[in-house]
């Protein structure tokens, strides 16, 4: 029973974190550590594969609509690794209601961020030739229109995918949590562009996690994990086709909530 409920949690996890670009952990975990009562170390274990499933699968939904951008992805990619990284090395320095709250904090700072540019399209009117060499152009789903963006603050964006890379590892959640908002509200790029980009990066961020907790021992079951990599899949693939028919402002609002309420059981209910 519990692998199923895992199934069915990974399936929730996949589609927010195709539609999202979060990698699916900040819904992974709360549903395992709270509704099942799995402890945290191991839960965030089981989340950390699950986001490298959904960062393979979204990445490759992606290729086929060219929403990703692909230079920026591997600038971020090799910025938040590092981070990811040294936060191995944090672990055994923190205890685990201080990862429990660096795992509520973040997300309801993430929250307010995203709630204060709600109304924020970051697109380039008219034609436009010269993005530089991290911007780029995308079919835009809410007009049909091919539109143009280009990347501001570039030391934010390498700073804010580093310290994704060290959430990643202690709160075992993909570190699209704080790259999406970050790209989306303080770097010019649009949200489907910045969840589709932050998909690409999800995997790798992840890696160092996974081995750090296999060798510590908290991925104890394989079918676990399994039934929650083949959930993720199957939510997936259902997230990205309604990712693509929704409105971007809906889909802020939706992250918004979820972040809310997740922060909310681990800084006020635990």
């Amino acid at each position: 029973m519990i692998v199923l409920f895992t199934f069915l949690a990974g399936i929730g996890a996949g589609s927010l974190g195709a539609m999202l670009g979060l990698g699916g952990g900040i819904f992974l975990v709360p549903v395992l550590n709270i509704a099942l009562d799995m402890p945290l170390p191991q839960a965030m274990a089981i989340s950390l594969v699950a986001v490298i499933a959904t960062s393979n699968f979204v990445s490759l939904a992606s290729a086929g609509q060219k929403s990703a951008n692909i230079r920026l992805a591997m600038l971020l990619q090799l910025v938040s690794a590092i981070g990811a990284i040294g936060g191995t090395y944090m672990l055994d320095y923190m205890s685990m209601r201080t990862r429990e709250q660096v795992f509520g904090g973040t997300t309801i700072v993430v929250a307010a961020v995203i709630l204060s540019r709600l109304n924020q399209r970051n697109v380039l009117h008219g034609h436009v030739d010269d993005v530089g060499f991290l911007g780029g152009w995308f079919q835009d789903h809410d007009t049909g229109d091919l539109v143009a963006y280009r990347l501001k603050r570039v030391p934010a964006a390498v700073g804010v995918a580093a310290g994704a890379g060290v959430i990643s590892t202690l709160a075992g959640i993909g570190g699209g949590v704080l790259v999406v908002p970050a790209l989306n509200s303080w770097c010019g790029v649009p949200m489907r562009v910045a969840a589709a980009t932050s998909a690409v990066i999800l995997g790798v961020t992840a890696i160092p996690g996974v081995i750090d907790n296999f060798a510590d021992g908290h991925l104890t079951s394989p079918m676990l994990a399994a039934g929650g990599v083949l959930g993720v899949l199957v939510g997936s693939r259902a997230g990205f086709w309604i990712g693509a028919k929704v409105k971007v402002r809906s889909l802020k609002i939706l992250l918004a909530v979820i972040l809310i309420v997740v922060a909310s059981q681990y800084l006020f209910f635990k």
